[in-house]
């Protein structure tokens, strides 16, 4: 039970740190990898 909450924590963790990553890149970097801005939040939290 404690492995399967703190297994959630890390990938939250890792999940708001590719958003703060994906947010900094420019949009011509966020172009080269095919994603424009408006799509960070889905790709990463697959909304």
């Amino acid at each position: 039970m404690i492995k399967n909450f703190w297994k959630r924590v890390v990938e939250s963790q890792e999940r708001r740190a590719a958003f703060h990553t994906l947010q900094t890149l420019s949009d011509k970097q966020l172009s080269d990898i095919g994603v424009t801005r408006a799509e960070i939040k889905a790709r990463v939290y697959s909304i």
